[in-house]
C-alpha cells in the first residue's frame, strides 16, 4: 500500500463507510458455490479484520496470519487447507482455490465462473485485460533500450484459479527467491509444475485500488450502482392502483424499477430475489393511518434475509391519507412516530424517510 500512501492499509480504507476489504469478501460471498474464504492479513491487522467480519456479518470466512510478502501470504492461505498449524481445524481441501485481491472490489461472478471452469480443464487459469500503456525497457545509461509489442502481450489481472494440488505443490518448489520477489502466481505454476495457464478475457470492472484517486472512483461507482435500481412496493388496493402503475413507469427512464404488489406481512419470494439481489432502495405505498406497519414489516424482511448491507438501505414510506377528517395534529402525530422510527433504524444502516400526500 506504499503507492497509496496514508497510515491505513488500502484494504481497510472506508468506502461509503464500509472498509474496502469487506466489498471483496462480499463478492464472494454472493457466488453460493464457494465453500470457504481464506482472508490473509498481516499479523498487526488480524483483529481488525476480525472486528469487520464481525461487524458485517460474513460468513464462511477464515482469516489467517500473512507472511512479508505477497506470495509467503497466499502459501499460508493455501495451508489451511493442509497443514494443521495455520487453523484450529483443517478446512475441506478443494478441487480448485480461487485467489483474488482485497482491493478488486467489483468482481462478478461471471468471470469468477470462467476462470474457475478454465483451471478445472488447464489446471490454471487467469483473467486478463489488454494492456493500456506500451511498455519499455530502458538501457544503463537511461536512454530507450527497446520497446514491446502490445498486441502481442497483456496485464495480468484477477481473480485467478487453480487445481489446489498444482498451485500447493508449486508453492512447496518455490525458492526463497520467488517467495521474496515474485508476484505472479501463474509463473509458479508454469515454472513449477508445468502447467500452463489459459488466459480468460476479463470486464473492465476487475481495476484495483491502488493510489488515493482510485479510492474516489470506487466510491463513486458505489453510488452510482445504489441509485440505479428501486423497488417499489404497494398493496393492490384499489385506491393505490393508480400510484402503483404511474410511478414506476415515471421511474423507468432513470433507473431498473421493480414494482410489486404484495402484503409486506407474507413472506413473498419476489421480494427475497430483490434484497439478495442487492437492491437498496425501496418504496413502500400504502393508505393507512401510519405507514409505520409497512416499513417495519419490511425492515424486518430486510433483517431475517441475512443480507449484509454493504451500503445504508433507503426506504421512502408513502402515506396517502385519503380520509375525510385528516387534520394538522394528526399529521404531525404520524410525522413524530415516523421520526422515532427512522432514529432506531438508522442504527441498523437503513435510512427511513416519510411523504405523507393528504388529499380529499
Amino acid at each position: 500500500g506504499e503507492r497509496l500512501g496514508g497510515a491505513t492499509p488500502k484494504q481497510f480504507c472506508a468506502l461509503q463507510g464500509r472498509p474496502l476489504v469487506s466489498y471483496a469478501v462480499r463478492a464472494m460471498e454472493r457466488i453460493s458455490w464457494i465453500s470457504d474464504i481464506i482472508v490473509v492479513v498481516s499479523p498487526e491487522n488480524i483483529e481488525t479484520m476480525k472486528t469487520i467480519i464481525e461487524k458485517y456479518g460474513h460468513k464462511r470466512v477464515t482469516v489467517v496470519e500473512g507472511g512479508i510478502t505477497r506470495h509467503r501470504s497466499i502459501f499460508n492461505g493455501l495451508k489451511v487447507f493442509a497443514e494443521n498449524e495455520f487453523s484450529s481445524h483443517l478446512l475441506q481441501k478443494p478441487e480448485v482455490v480461487i485467489i483474488h485481491d482485497a482491493v478488486r472490489p467489483f468482481v462478478e461472478e461471471d468471470i469468477v465462473s470462467k476462470v474457475v471452469m478454465a483451471a478445472k480443464e488447464h489446471g490454471a487459469a487467469g483473467a486478463i485485460r489488454p494492456l493500456v500503456s506500451t511498455v519499455i525497457a530502458s538501457a544503463a545509461d537511461g536512454c530507450l533500450d527497446h520497446s514491446l509489442e502490445r498486441a502481442r502481450y497483456r496485464a495480468s489481472e484477477m481473480p485467478q484459479a487453480f487445481l489446489f494440488d498444482i498451485i500447493y505443490e508449486a508453492y512447496q518448489q518455490c525458492t526463497d527467491y520467488d517467495l521474496d520477489y515474485g508476484t505472479e502466481c501463474l509463473h509458479l505454476a508454469l515454472k513449477y509444475c508445468k502447467t500452463n495457464a489459459k488466459l480468460v478475457e476479463g470486464t473492465a470492472d476487475l481495476w484495483k485500488v491502488t493510489y488515493k484517486r482510485d479510492l474516489y472512483a470506487a466510491e463513486s461507482i458505489i453510488k452510482e450502482n445504489l441509485s440505479q435500481q428501486v423497488c417499489v412496493i404497494t398493496n393492490g388496493k384499489e385506491t393505490l392502483a393508480q400510484v402503483a402503475f404511474l410511478l414506476p413507469e415515471s421511474l423507468k427512464s432513470q433507473m431498473k424499477v421493480e414494482a410489486i404488489t404484495i402484503p409486506l406481512r407474507k413472506n413473498d419470494s419476489r421480494l427475497q430475489n430483490i434484497i439478495s439481489g442487492q437492491c437498496y432502495n425501496f418504496v413502500c405505498v400504502n393508505d393507512k393511518r401510519c405507514a409505520i406497519q409497512d416499513a417495519q414489516e419490511l425492515v424486518d424482511t430486510l433483517e431475517k434475509s441475512n443480507t449484509p448491507l454493504l451500503c445504508p438501505v433507503v426506504l421512502i414510506s408513502v402515506h396517502l391519507d385519503i380520509s375525510e377528517n385528516n387534520s394538522f395534529s394528526i399529521g404531525m402525530e404520524d410525522l413524530t412516530t415516523i421520526k422515532k422510527f427512522a432514529r432506531e433504524t438508522k442504527k441498523k444502516n437503513i435510512l427511513v424517510y416519510g411523504l405523507l400526500i393528504q388529499y380529499k
